[in-house]
């Protein structure tokens, strides 16, 4: 079996920059950070190293997954759909919510420490929400 490289690129989203693209791939990440939040409580437990390891429960971990996976689906949305204001906005707001809940874990509540582990989802949305912020009206149409 052989990969069609047209094929594939033909799935990526068709909108101007690398935005779209990028939200794709914060989805796809968000994805993989779902399915490993039901399989296993290995990664998870490498966020929140500052409390005992019986405390970052199964329960806990999939519940993070169904938020992460409601996350995914709204930014993958926003790939396709880049100049829905609504779809837009509603993306914005995953990553300000994903950059209020690391943060404040690293510096409020202080269950995660500062690792590649807690702080990759810190640079992600900050990033993600400088970058949408800054480009706001370049994609958003009314």
């Amino acid at each position: 079996m052989t990969l069609d490289t047209q094929a594939v690129l033909e799935l990526l989203p068709k909108g101007e920059g690398l935005l779209p693209k990028w939200q794709l791939l914060v989805a796809a990440m968000a994805v993989f950070n779902t399915l490993q939040n039901f399989a296993t409580l290995k990664l998870t437990r490498r966020v929140y190293t500052r409390v005992p390891p019986n405390q970052v429960t199964a329960l806990q971990a999939r519940t993070f997954a169904v938020w992460t996976l409601t996350a995914a689906i709204v930014r993958g949305y926003a790939a396709y759909y880049i100049h829905d204001k609504r779809i837009y906005d509603m993306a914005l707001f995953t990553y300000l919510v994903a950059f209020g809940h690391f943060s404040s874990e690293i510096l409020i509540y202080q269950t995660a420490k500062f690792n590649s582990a807690a702080l990759s989802p810190v640079i992600v949305s900050t990033v993600s929400l400088i970058w949408m912020l800054r480009d706001y009206d370049f994609y958003v149409t009314a």
